[in-house]
């Protein structure tokens, strides 16, 4: 008989949980394959027709693209206005999260949950907007496209060959209150992108050449469509569970087989892997740990640890249930995960016995709504699969403890004794009673076997002893016979609950210090903030929990794992390739596993949420403290604790490091303008007087003097400049002033900055006529021209030239500086873009290191990049690529007017 009534536990969560989610605002996510299939219309619309009931709608942020049937939709919405935010010059729209917060309405519709958001916004990302607007207790709605989940993010990239950055973590998506999938067929949605209805018809050319292929569009189809039944799926067996439904809905085909210690099993496992495939279904495979399975000797339960590892690596999800009634766990384990077909194995050998059901007719009359499986195993003579282990024979039993028999007849004489003088006290049913209590005492001490025997032999003493005629096993009355089988039967009953009981208190005491384990050691580690301290709980850890020595081998960023760290106990024979092997691959390797089983240690990969962390190596004095299922799982809880927590620890250090840089640049920033204009003035008056005195003595030894004296000082004020020049860009103070001008003018600009360098002559420009015109600040972006030439004069020989040329395409326009020195350094190409970083240390070049640094932050600003490498045929090229716009259309009057203009002149 089942117990129907729900966990008082559970039931308390789930009205906490409620509770919490009836102050929450409700999500629902609208999702599609790709863009254009309809979702932000969907949307609208849906939003149209809640207004009309009377719900207070707001509109948050909307992208219509540009599409009218869209834009038609917002009309008659209220609209919030978007918060305005200056970045690179540009005056961007976003989400004003405070004004729509103030506002409160009862729904808001935020479009592109994947959105990023501009820097220095409360949150980087929109869903945590969304997810503040929810802790708020407002209705969100919202768009999403299965490329943007993080989980398939690198799928998609696969599939398209394009990766999306912008991404949400599955965790959002996945407790979403309602998701609406928008689908549309490939076909219908290459037609609404030839039509202009999803980009502009240019934008529209090249998204059908590249993303929006057919192949591209049917692959995000059904990955969309995939996702979106998983995570129905989950949410039929969450209703499951808390709703404690019984039978099993046939929504999902799935597959369970049951494993035991023959091992003939391996065929079962092998088959049902075979017939998932076939079926393209998920199956589950368990062994029902009773308490003989508990009691087995060591051999027989590696073997059920090799038929779980068999059917994991065959792609199957392993359990190993605890319970006494193995029919009764196998259905319930299928009510639970909703599995509808069970697998089990059936010996054509083994003799059939009437009157005792086999575990497919058990399994049957516990699930009758679950179909059962039968897979021949093969005979027991037979020679087993390659790979299988065989046993000669059959696995022997748990051994006969004698001891244990000859209490309980020990117990049976005293308690005989004990009811001697209560004889012409108590009536026989009394008496009946203090033999029950015996045998309850021999079930809760010694189990089952002996219990039985107390049984037998309570009767008899019982029989014996008080039963008239006294002294003999003849019965005066016939009604006793009745008594002695209702004794025996009570006392065989009672003897099977305790034992069963007792059973049933030492699994749960045994799981109940597993978890206080766990707690204590995860209570530890979140006070753990160096590598050496989680080292040293791992090491305890395992010595209280397997009787083992542990050491924990911990990565680098490069991912190379570094010496073990030192701490007590640490394993004497660490071998760094078996530990470097099991982090590669992320599988455990050494004793217990089938990679280097002869080694000693146990090697776990620590598998962290983002990244591998290291390996824990763990050496047992006895391996059999591994082999256990439950000792397994118990490791890998550890092991993945300690893999969580050496992540936070270096993301803490991250943070940290991140903290003090940003304090150090503020601080530097602050110095450098502060002593930049502090020597401005006097540099601009050393300057002045110079040019008075080349002026006033313009010959002889002291004109020479004044004119190296102006140089000098020039120079200290280009570096100044430099100086603050780089403290404007980077406080975000300098402001473009964008004009479109041809490359001749800006490289005729730098070449007049430069008109006094003797350098000047070395220039070469190599120009294209057909060159684009380039829309950029015309002061800054000679400033970039001229350090870079300035750079090239520096380290390239006197005598070699300095060559400027360019090249345009449909997307960039590419402008070189090329000279014939050494070359940029070996490994440091990205590292002299830094402030104060020098190309050669060595060299006795003057400057202080702030030339390409403000070279990039200037292309950068211009949305460009900049990079140098050291050409095949020597020396140096920076190479600087800009984005290619579209410069506007003249106007026809601004046309003639120009025509008649020219006319005039020529007159």
């Amino acid at each position: 008989m089942t117990d129907e009534r729900p966990d008082p536990d559970r039931l308390l969560d789930r009205l906490k949980q409620e509770e919490a989610q009836a102050r929450r605002g409700r999500l629902k996510i609208f999702f599609g394959a790709s863009a254009g299939v309809g979702k932000t219309y969907a949307m609208l619309s849906a939003a149209r027709a809640a207004k009309a009931q009377g719900t207070d709608v707001v509109i948050g942020v909307i992208e219509t693209h540009g599409r009218t049937e869209t834009q038609a939709l917002v009309a008659g919405l209220d609209v919030l206005p978007p918060r305005q935010v200056t970045h690179r010059e540009r005056v961007l729209s976003e989400f004003d999260l405070d004004a729509a917060l103030a506002r409160n309405p009862q729904l808001i519709l935020v479009d592109e949950l994947a959105h990023s958001n501009v820097a220095g916004s409360r949150h980087p990302k929109r869903w945590q907007d969304v997810e503040e607007l929810l802790d708020a207790g407002i209705d969100v709605w919202s768009t999403v496209n299965v490329q943007h989940l993080e989980t398939l993010n690198d799928v998609v990239s696969g599939i398209t060959g394009i990766r999306v950055w912008e991404t949400v973590p599955d965790r959002v998506f996945d407790e979403a209150d309602e998701v609406v999938i928008v689908d549309l067929p490939p076909d219908e949605l290459l037609q609404r992108l030839k039509e202009g209805k999803v980009y502009l018809p240019q934008q529209a050319a090249t998204a059908l050449r590249n993303f929006f292929r057919k192949g591209n569009l049917i692959a995000l189809r059904e990955l969309a469509l995939r996702r979106t039944a998983d995570r129905v799926d989950e949410q039929m067996l969450q209703y499951r569970r808390t709703e404690t439904s019984a039978p099993v809905w046939q929504t999902r085909e799935a597959l369970l087989l049951c494993v035991g210690p023959d091992e003939r099993s391996e065929k079962l496992v092998r088959a049902t892997a075979r017939m998932a495939a076939q079926l393209d279904v998920p199956w589950h495979c368990i062994c029902v740990d009773t308490r003989a399975l508990q009691s087995a000797p060591d051999d027989v339960r590696q073997r059920v640890l090799r038929m779980l590892k068999l059917a994991q690596d065959a792609g199957a999800e392993t359990a190993f249930p605890s319970g006494t009634d193995l029919p009764a766990t196998i259905v319930r384990y299928a009510h639970e995960h909703n599995l509808s077909r069970v697998v089990l194995g059936r010996d054509p050998g083994r003799p059939r016995r009437p009157w005792r059901r086999t575990l497919t007719e058990a399994v049957g009359n516990a699930g009758p709504d679950l179909d059962v499986i039968q897979v021949a195993l093969p005979a027991r003579g037979r020679s087993p699969a390659p790979g299988a282990t065989r046993a000669s024979a059959p696995a022997p039993g748990p051994q006969t403890r004698w001891a244990d028999y000859a209490m309980a007849v020990v117990v049976c004489a005293a308690t005989a004794a004990i009811a001697a003088p209560l004889h012409d006290v108590l009536d026989l049913s009394n008496i009946v009673m203090v033999f029950l209590l015996g045998v309850v005492g021999v079930a809760v001490r010694w189990g089952r076997g002996p219990a039985v025997l107390a049984a037998f032999l309570s009767v008899g003493a019982f029989d014996f002893l008080y039963v008239p005629p006294r002294f003999s096993f003849n019965v005066s009355d016939v009604q006793y016979l009745v008594t002695f089988a209702v004794m025996l039967i009570v006392g065989l009953v009672i003897g099977q609950l305790t034992a069963v009981l007792r059973w049933q208190a030492q699994v749960a005491t045994s799981r109940e210090e597993r978890v206080r384990a766990l707690y204590a050691m995860s209570r530890d580690l979140s006070a753990a903030l160096m590598a050496e301290q989680i080292a040293e709980i791992a090491a305890r850890f395992a010595q209280a929990e397997f009787d083992a020595h542990a050491g924990v081998l911990v990565a680098d960023e490069q991912d190379r794992l570094q010496p073990p760290v030192a701490v007590p106990g640490l394993p004497a024979g660490i071998d760094t390739g078996i530990a470097q092997w099991a982090f590669d691959h992320g599988e455990p390797a050494g004793t217990g596993t089938n990679t280097l089983p002869a080694s000693p240690i146990l090697y776990m990969p620590l598998k962290a949420p983002m990244r591998m962390r290291g390996v824990l190596a763990i050496e047992p004095r006895d391996a059999a403290r591994l082999a256990g299922p439950e000792q397994r799982r118990l490791m890998e809880t550890c092991a993945s604790l300690l893999a969580i927590s050496l992540e936070r620890i270096h993301y803490i250090e991250v943070a940290q490091h991140s903290t003090v840089q940003i304090e150090s640049e503020r601080l530097r920033h602050s110095l450098l303008a502060a002593i930049s204009h502090d020597l401005r003035t006097p540099l601009a008056a050393l300057v002045t007087m110079a040019d008075t005195l080349v002026t006033e003595q313009p010959g002889g030894r002291a004109g020479e003097i004044a004119q190296r004296i102006r140089e000098a000082a020039m120079r200290m004020a280009s570096q100044v400049g430099n100086l603050l020049d780089m403290a404007r860009l980077q406080s975000g103070e300098v402001r473009l002033k964008r004009q479109w001008l041809p490359l001749e003018e800006a490289v005729g600009g730098a070449l007049r900055a430069m008109a006094e360098s003797p350098a000047v002559d070395r220039v070469r420009v190599s120009l294209p006529a057909d060159l684009p015109l380039l829309h950029v600040d015309p002061v800054l972006f000679e400033r970039v021209l001229s350090n870079l030439l300035e750079n090239a004069a520096k380290f390239a020989p006197g005598s070699t030239p300095i060559t400027i040329g360019a090249s345009s395409n449909a997307e960039r326009i590419r402008i070189t500086v090329d000279d014939e020195g050494p070359g940029l350094p070996r490994n440091r190409e990205e590292a002299i873009f830094e402030m104060f970083e020098r190309g050669r240390k060595e060299d006795s070049v003057a400057g202080v290191g702030l030339g390409l640094a403000i070279c990039r932050a200037i292309v950068d600003a211009h949305g460009g990049t900049i990079k140098g490498e050291t050409r095949a045929t020597g020396g140096a090229r920076f190479t600087i690529d800009l984005p290619r716009l579209e410069p506007p259309a003249l106007d026809a009057s601004v046309d003639e007017a120009a025509e008649r203009e020219s006319e005039a002149r020529a007159a």
